[in-house]
């Protein structure tokens, strides 16, 4: 079986020629097969690089993402923008109006937590907040073993992977990934994937890499084999708490249309 089948791709599969083909999308073709909004993948190359803008900034104000020919990293990235546009635009967005701040030779924190998610990302919906004392306190056999019912029903659920570092890893046998989480409480999925881009914009989230939660992904139910007592007590794997990490408040879908730059804390998009 094909590893894209795995549903850490889920979000991905509508693209599955792009996956299993034999040869490499050109840059080109890939182009005009996703149709990404105002945004158009470009080779990365010498006469790009030129320009000396940097990658963020380059997409803000040219719209062109920078794309290495025949790279799984870079494949993804591109993937995501297709399915994702308003995450991908937000956490740009942000990057910008930081960079514009300190320059493109320093980064502070929030950057960090918006690279982080923007790697490694997770949106995780939770219907029912029990579920988050086990999370909270990093009790794994609780959150998954426990709760394994929560995650077959749906109260607890992968709405979107965002990392595209985390597709490209999962292409490695036996490796066991970590996703950086944001986690929203609500019932429907699109709304939650909504309410992450509306928060990253008003900077409501990813201001500290310590706010995002790690989420053992092979712990899932389904998501790995085995899955018995044993595979739940590596403890290099499912970590423990470390003393004094508190995790912020699961975000709450907002009723406003979706923005998709980066205002100061607090401020709404215009109407």
């Amino acid at each position: 079986m094909s590893c894209f089948a795995h549903p850490l791709f889920d979000a991905v599969r509508a693209y599955g020629e792009l996956l299993t083909a034999r040869d490499w999308p050109a840059i080109d073709g890939l182009a005009n097969r996703l149709l990404l909004p105002g945004k158009h993948l470009v080779p990365q190359d010498e006469r790009l690089l030129a320009d000396g803008l940097h990658y963020e900034c380059r997409i803000a104000e040219r719209g062109q993402i920078a794309t290495r020919a025949e790279n799984w990293h870079d494949l993804f990235n591109a993937l995501v923008w297709a399915r994702y546009p308003a995450i991908k635009l937000a956490l740009n967005a942000c990057q910008c109006m930081h960079i514009a701040a300190m320059g493109a030779s320093q980064r502070n924190r929030a950057q960090a937590a918006l690279t982080h998610f923007d790697e490694t990302g997770v949106i995780v919906r939770v219907r029912d907040a029990a579920v988050m004392a086990a999370w909270n306190a990093h009790d794994w056999q609780g959150l998954f073993v426990q709760h394994a019912g929560s995650w077959r029903n749906g109260d607890i659920s992968v709405v979107a992977v965002i990392g595209h570092a985390l597709m490209e890893q999962a292409l490695l046998p036996g490796r066991l990934l970590v996703g950086k989480c944001v986690v929203v409480q609500g019932e429907e999925d699109a709304m939650c994937v909504d309410a992450v881009a509306q928060a990253i914009g008003h900077q409501d989230v990813l201001t500290d890499p310590l706010q995002l939660r790690p989420l053992p992904l092979a712990g899932i139910p389904g998501w790995h084999a085995p899955q018995d007592a044993g595979f739940y007590r590596q403890a290099a794997y499912f970590r423990p708490l470390r003393d004094g990490r508190v995790y912020p408040l699961p975000v709450e879908p907002q009723v406003e249309p979706t923005s998709v730059g980066c205002f100061p804390r607090g401020a709404k998009a215009a109407d």
